[in-house]
């Protein structure tokens, strides 16, 4: 096999939550680009339909599924469907999350619980149901996003629950990746840095000075810059690498 066809993902099934906006729908176009068939559930089905017509019109192919990944029941629902118009799924992104910012003191237990329902408990939800298919395959990719947060403390906004999430989520990889390596299932993590989308507001003044002058690369990120990354991660270019987690941050927890 040659270098370039190691990247391919011809012939492959993928789901990628939280797909229908920002980092999810780059990941999402970059997956199909590499040939892959591609799922995008989100809780806005209207609009996963929506980004799923533009990857067909580009000469891809995808479809858009409702999906809260908090809920088990649609999870099940959505495997089944994906699988019956698909086939069998072979990589699945994590990428569905919420973030809120709010000081430690300040933060309502409702507003904590939302933060790891999402990024935490969704996040194992699909990762379980999805790899019990895997894992009795004996072959599969799940790639989750975590963040530059999981191990630094961003600043001016404080996020406690959030990066308290993502550092769960860092860690739950590495367990995964460490579990079901015997069947073939490779589990790694992509950490982004601020990435200019509507979750992350870097244009915004107040946020200049520490988000944007302290990366070494002095920009914010774009969230196609994520999708080789996460093509890399999902294909047979990446094949001897599990657990791990590959930060994307400009060089912002460099200092």
């Amino acid at each position: 096999m040659s270098l370039f066809d190691q990247f391919s993902l011809t012939g492959k099934v993928a789901v990628v939550t939280g797909g229908r906006t920002g980092i999810g729908a780059s990941l999402a176009r970059a997956l199909a680009e590499a040939g892959a068939r591609v799922a995008i559930a989100a809780r806005d089905v209207e609009a996963c339909h929506a980004a799923a017509i533009a990857i067909t019109a580009a000469g891809g192919r995808a479809a858009g599924f409702a999906l809260d990944v908090t809920d088990r029941a649609q999870i099940e629902t959505l495997v089944a469907d994906v699988t019956a118009q698909f086939g069998p799924i072979d990589i699945l992104v994590n990428n569905a999350g919420v973030c809120f910012h709010r000081d430690a003191l300040d933060v309502p237990d409702e507003e904590w619980h939302a933060v790891f329902d999402v990024n935490v408990h969704g996040l194992w939800y699909c990762s379980q149901i999805v790899g019990r298919t895997m894992v009795a395959r004996k072959t599969g990719t799940i790639i989750n996003i975590g963040s530059m947060s999981a191990f630094i403390v961003n600043r001016p906004q404080f996020q406690p629950a959030y990066n308290a999430s993502k550092a769960a989520v860092h860690h739950l990889t590495r367990s995964l990746a460490a579990e079901w390596a015997p069947y073939n299932v490779r589990v790694n993590a992509i950490a982004p840095g601020y990435i200019a989308t509507a979750m992350s507001p870097v244009d915004d003044p107040k946020f200049h000075r520490y988000w944007i002058e302290d990366t070494p690369m002095r920009r914010p990120g774009t969230p196609d810059e994520l999708g080789p990354t996460v093509v890399y991660l999902a294909s047979g270019a990446s094949s001897f690498v599990t657990g791990a987690v590959l930060v994307a941050d400009g060089g912002y927890s460099l200092w």
